[in-house]
């Protein structure tokens, strides 16, 4: 079993599924959101990222650029989330929550397609 596949592949699905668990719940509600979830969904998917770099195969580069779309998503969230935290008198509202959540939700679609590239691409080479 080859450890550089085992780690490239774990931490593309982990960035998924903790990616997941911030987007799940409703929409609005901040108590259904953490903040040191959305900060462990941007490392993590930061480290898929560095780890995507050594890749040279066309498959690579698109599995690269998904990355780089979720790691843009997640780094607005955080942005967004920041600035109503600390620069807005009523802090994270209802309706900034749902602007954060959507954001993070299409690092969540970037993320699942990385997933699925990753299963295709293992498929192709097992044949």
């Amino acid at each position: 079993m080859n450890f550089e596949k085992v780690s490239f592949a774990f931490f593309v699905v982990f960035a998924l599924t903790i990616n997941f668990g911030f987007f799940i719940g409703d929409i609005d509600n901040p108590a259904h959101h953490h903040v040191y979830e959305l900060f462990a969904a941007i490392v993590i998917s930061l480290i898929a990222t560095v780890i995507k770099l050594g890749d040279r195969s066309h498959i690579g580069a698109v599995l690269l650029a998904t990355s780089l779309v979720a790691d843009i998503h997640l780094f607005a969230a955080a942005i967004i989330w920041g600035i109503a935290e600390h620069m807005l008198a009523s802090g994270v509202s209802p309706a900034i929550m749902a602007t954060i959540v959507s954001v993070s939700g299409g690092a969540l679609i970037a993320n699942l397609t990385s997933v699925v590239l990753l299963v295709i691409e293992t498929v192709v080479v097992r044949r």
